[in-house]
């Protein structure tokens, strides 16, 4: 007994010897291997020799599959050449070499930091969520598009994110959380003003911005004022002018301004008589007559208090109005948008659940209906009754009622108490889902189309379609995602989602085609200029043709491919990546600074990853039943970021990016701050494992970032233990990997995106029936990089602990490794299927006595567990085969630089992992690439030709240029389209309003708000579609209009009313064709007459073509226009 104890003794010091940087002495091969060898071991250490990895001279860069079926092909030597060393000598070469690679000393000049380590490639990696993503120079899943604007890193756009967007004749302007901008089209491609301007804006064109000003929730259009009017969070509205000298850098200002809500102005709209129309929280309607608004924007700037004064007063609130005896027929819940129907003269306004219509003239309400199309009579208040019952849920309560529960002791109290809270969480959970159910038909958008119809989009996919009266036609759902947004274009509606997917549809439902636009909600569609802006939630703004998907898409494509020379470029990083399962302990700032601090000097990127962190189970009880411990993390959590960042030398050469606790377990991210600038958008996610997938102390907690605009995911795993526990393990990676949802931080979002990733995270965990795998794709499979690391728990099979022993003792780790279940596992294709790592060379970290330093600090208790590699690092990159060369279509390329264990760091039973990439990263000039994309558009003969293709606008017709009214009268006016083989798209406006002299002399006309009609003039049906060959009636009416007093900030106001004798009016009708970006249009001179003489008007020729880039009012026609032949008798 006591000679064993001796060599035991012996055999650790060899072992503590061989950790030095100076190879020691040739080693002698006795103890265990001696009495192995004694019985059965020659045939064993004969297999070792043929199975050896270790003493192959290898290539950089030579991977190694495990799938292949000849094990041979592993090994050069033949078991008859006599150039095969003895296994001894294999065993010694072997010790020899890992003793150096063993060593903690090492710097970036180390050749073994220089070149790539031999790695192992799991089976079954191209197929399902396994298949590495599909990348390509131009993505050939969707139209090429005009980056106007490319994705900015989020933490660049803390306090200016984009909301919404807009867009006039000739530019299109953006609403922002610190004021407004806009971008003039013709400056569309040129490259951006790189250092000019701020973080975030240096690849976007050319723009000019507002002062700072509240967040912008809105924006509207008004060309017939050459304004742009917005709503705001400090519920004022503002108007800017749309003309603003090029050549001026400095911040522009706004115009007339006024409070006109106490909350948020959510959305602001023209009716078809220039009055506009805001709504706000709890269901405000307020009504901002343009007499007024008219009046004001005519005074002088210094008289700009008096102004804002002026329409203040002049409100009309709607609300107030339908209100009996403290009874309101509308909803008090906040307004979502509001939509003017310029076809029949009235407006829409809905909310969460209903929806309210109104008379754009005479400002009644004329109906209340729920998204079923139910007719309401009154709107009870929301209750909150069920608030808290839900927070009673969360709360945990460790409650013993009797002394038999005690008498199960600690343990079981524990285990009681942790399966009490996983219960609650479930039941929380489910109670969430049941909400979700209820109020997946929200409201979120509504849109009015050509041919006059109101098409409504819901938190569930479903898009409603109704009638100009409130009526509910039909519902159909394209995508199972929460529509965002909506745009109509010609005969075409265009929905956006939270998704990130853009749909086409006709005016009858029909889905005409779709793609992924951006990779995060799309929150605003406009279109101008030929093109259909998209918004997404981080800022990026891209163009779509109109005509798109069509044969432009090909040309553009196959173009942008020839120049990919142009914008390509590369970059290399390093990232480290540590992961150490503490037991619940606290390390020495020395051992930080061996394990990370002493191999970070020329590395990018540290990701760490603990577990073990707290492990106490009223700490996993309330982690479990209080997320907010995983979003702030605990006070031990904090300790242990703040003591590896001092490792780290954070806030001088490193940067804290993020971080995510789950329990016990912890994942941060640093980054040196000479790259900050290229990685952003950090997002967070965990997954439980443990006691029913509800308790986090099993499970995976994760952090992606953006490296050079390619995804990394990084993601930290504690798994099932035990040795038997293989299928277990398995399926918590498996779980993890389907389940990871990658949210974003609450104080770095607005709130269309924290709505945006709640959407997503439901929709996955519903699996809701009809989705295509190709739109619900996991966060992690759509990574360009993930790495898997932590305490896997994968165990030594089939051997002993002595024999573990001895195989460690004499570093015959090739053998150990045919041993470990997890390299069986991934041979097989059953987990980490298609990923790498790096062949094992350091010594199993797992199980260790605390404080007892090298091999010798094995467990040798009573339970004496099998020493394991249960702490690793495992990852995939864009890579489908074993090689590749990094370029667009294969965007990260990485390779493993080091590989090791920390066998000096005794604080744990488990030893710290290290593992160093250098990642090569493909990316594009974003830049560059706009002005390419623009150099194609304008000189590219083909391309040319299909764009004035869409120029064509059908030939129309109108009846007459001149009609004359007198009171009541009615004229009807045929517009006919004389195309055979294309609709005609028309809206009718007003250019403006005079008043006949007596020496019948025409003063100046002018517009209203939006080229609104006077109050005495209706026009039904003002905007519609012509089928070909036919034609349609509009009825031109003369309609007495007298206003009723009203009490307006408690005075009496009817000063606003209008002598509607001897006026004339300019109608516009523009025309264009199913999808033109030109127009034509017809004037016609409307004259009332409150005599009875006899008024005679000169006819003109007025049809006159306007060739113009399709944008502002001809966007709004677009919107607002209705009607077919048969529809215009109605």
């Amino acid at each position: 007994m006591d000679e064993h104890i001796i060599q035991d003794d012996d055999e650790d010091r060899d072992a503590i010897a061989s950790l030095s940087s100076v190879p020691p002495p040739q080693l002698k091969i006795h103890s265990y291997s001696q009495q192995l060898r004694a019985t059965s071991a020659q045939k064993r250490f004969q297999r070792v020799r043929k199975h050896s990895l270790d003493d192959i001279p290898k290539a950089p860069g030579l991977f190694y599959n495990n799938d292949d079926s000849s094990e041979d092909e592993f090994f050069p030597y033949s078991s008859s050449s006599n150039n095969a060393p003895s296994a001894e000598e294999h065993i010694i070469t072997h010790s020899q070499r890992l003793d150096q690679n063993l060593s903690l000393e090492g710097c970036p000049d180390d050749p073994r930091h220089c070149h790539p380590l031999p790695e192992f490639i799991a089976a079954s990696g191209g197929t399902g969520i396994f298949k590495v993503p599909k990348r390509a120079t131009v993505h050939p899943a969707r139209p090429p598009c005009l980056e106007l604007r490319p994705h900015p890193l989020r933490e660049t756009q803390v306090g200016k994110f984009l909301r919404n967007i807009a867009c006039t004749d000739t530019q299109l302007w953006a609403g922002q959380e610190c004021g407004v901008r806009f971008w003039r089209f013709q400056d569309a491609y040129e490259p951006g003003l790189g250092a000019k301007v701020r973080r975030g804006d240096e690849d976007a064109a050319p723009f000019q911005e507002s002062t700072n000003t509240s967040p912008t929730m809105c924006l509207l259009v008004d060309s017939g004022n050459r304004l742009v009017w917005s709503g705001h969070k400090d519920g004022k509205i503002r108007s800017w002018k749309m003309d603003h000298p090029p050549d001026d850098p400095s911040p522009f200002k706004e115009g007339l301004s006024w409070q006109a809500h106490r909350g948020p102005v959510i959305s602001i709209i023209m009716s078809s008589y220039g009055d506009l129309w805001s709504g706000g929280e709890g269901g405000a309607i307020k009504i901002w007559p343009w007499e007024s608004i008219e009046k004001s924007l005519s005074l002088r700037p210094e008289e700009k208090h008096m102004a804002a004064l002026l329409v203040e007063r002049s409100f009309i609130d709607l609300r107030s109005q339908v209100t009996v005896n403290g009874n309101c027929s509308i909803s008090s819940s906040d307004v979502k948008c509001l939509v003017s129907d310029h076809v029949r003269a009235k407006v829409w306004c809905a909310q969460a659940v209903s929806f309210s219509l109104w008379d754009a003239r005479t400002k009644e309400l004329l109906k209340v209906f729920n998204i079923d199309g139910q007719t309401e009579n009154r709107v009870d208040m929301p209750s909150a009754q069920d608030q808290p019952a839900l927070e009673d849920e969360m709360k945990v309560k460790f409650v013993s009622t009797s002394k038999k529960e005690k008498s199960g002791g600690f343990l079981q109290r524990s285990r009681n108490a942790i399966m009490g809270a996983a219960d609650a969480v479930r039941r929380v959970a489910t109670r969430g889902a049941g909400a979700f159910a209820e109020d997946n038909k929200r409201t979120e958008a509504l849109v009015l189309t050509a041919d006059g119809m109101i098409w409504s989009g819901c938190t569930n996919g479903l898009l409603v379609q109704w009638d100009g009266n409130g009526s509910r036609l039909q519902d159909v759902i394209h995508h199972p995602c929460a529509v965002q947004c909506f745009c109509a274009f010609g005969t075409r509606i265009y929905i956006g989602y939270v998704s990130g997917m853009v749909q086409v549809m006709d005016l009858e439902g029909n889905l005409i085609a779709g793609w992924m636009a951006h990779n995060g909600p799309v929150i605003k569609l406009a279109a101008g200029n030929g093109y259909i802006f998209s918004l997404a939630t981080h800022g990026g703004i891209r163009g779509w043709n109109i005509s798109s998907p069509g044969p432009i898409d090909s040309l553009l494509r196959s173009d942008l491919a020839e120049k990919e020379s142009i914008y390509l470029r590369q970059d290399n990083v390093r990232i480290l990546i540590g992961t150490w399962n503490v037991g619940q302990g606290r390390a020495s700032q020395e051992s930080l600074i061996s394990w990370l601090g002493s191999v970070a000097s020329d590395v990018g990127i540290v990701v760490v990853g603990l577990q073990e962190v707290e492990m106490g189970a009223g700490f996993l009880a309330m982690s479990a039943a209080k997320e907010s411990v995983g979003l702030e993390g605990s006070s031990i959590g904090h300790w242990w970021l703040d003591t590896i960042g001092k490792a780290l030398d954070e806030n001088t050469t490193f940067e804290r990016m993020g971080s995510r606790q789950l329990a016990g377990l912890l994942v941060s991210l640093w980054v040196r701050k000479n790259i900050r600038m290229h990685v952003g958008d950090i997002d967070a996610a965990a997954v439980p494992c443990g006691f029913g997938r509800a308790i986090g102390n099993k499970g995976g907690v994760g952090l992606r970032i953006r490296v050079f605009d390619r995804l990394i995911c990084f993601v930290n795993c504690h798994l099932a233990a035990h040795l038997e526990a293989v299928n277990r393990r398995n399926a918590d990676f498996d779980h993890i990997y389907r389940n990871m949802v990658f949210t974003r931080s609450s104080n770095l979002l607005n709130n269309a995106a924290a709505g945006a990733s709640a959407a997503v995270q439901t929709l996955r965990a519903t699996n809701a029936a009809g989705v295509n795998a190709e739109e619900t794709k996991l966060d992690l499979a759509e990574a360009d990089m993930v790495a898997f690391f932590g305490d896997f728990n994968y165990r030594l099979f089939g051997i002993s602990y002595d024999e573990a022993r001895d195989f460690v003792s004499q570093r015959c780790f090739d053998w150990l490794r045919e041993k470990d279940q997890l390299r069986a596992e991934m041979k097989a294709g059953k987990v980490f299927q298609g990923m790498r790592e790096a062949i094992i060379r350091f010594p199993p970290t797992y199980k260790f006595e605390r404080h007892r330093p090298g091999l010798a600090g094995y467990d040798s208790g009573e339970k004496k567990r099998i020493p394991a590699w249960c702490d690793r690092v495992i990852y995939r990159d864009n890579r489908s085969g074993p090689v590749s060369e990094c370029s667009l279509e294969c965007p990260i390329v990485s390779s493993i630089l080091l590989y090791e264990a920390c066998m000096d760091v005794t604080e744990s039973d488990h030893k710290p992992v290290r593992c160093k990439f250098h990642s090569t990263i493909a990316h594009v000039d974003r830049s560059v690439r706009r002005q390419a994309f623009g150099e194609i558009i304008q000189t590219n003969k083909k391309v040319r030709s299909l764009l004035d293709e869409l120029r064509y606008v059908p030939e129309t017709v109108v009846s007459t240029n001149s009609v004359v009214l007198q009171n009541q009268d009615t004229s009807i006016l045929r517009i006919t389209n004389k195309s055979d083989k294309d609709k005609a798209v028309f809206k009718i406006i007003c250019e403006g309003q005079s008043t006949v002299k007596e020496e019948e002399e025409v003063a100046d006309y002018r517009p209203r708000g939006s080229f609104g009609f006077p109050r005495w003039l209706e026009v039904t049906p003002a905007a519609g579609v012509i089928k070909a060959d036919q034609s349609v009636e509009v009825s031109v009416h003369h309609e007495e209009f007298h206003t009723l007093e009203d009490l307006v900030d408690g005075i009496p106001q009817n000063w606003w009313c209008e002598d509607t004798r001897d006026k004339e009016v300019i109608l516009k009708v523009i025309v264009q064709g199913s999808c033109s970006t030109e127009t034509t249009s017809h004037q016609i001179h409307v004259r009332h007459c409150f005599s009875a003489k006899t008024v005679r008007m000169d006819s003109k020729s007025n049809n006159y073509r306007k060739g113009q880039g399709q944008g502002g009012s001809l966007r709004q026609l677009s919107s607002s226009s209705d009607t077919t032949t048969d529809d215009s008798r109605n």
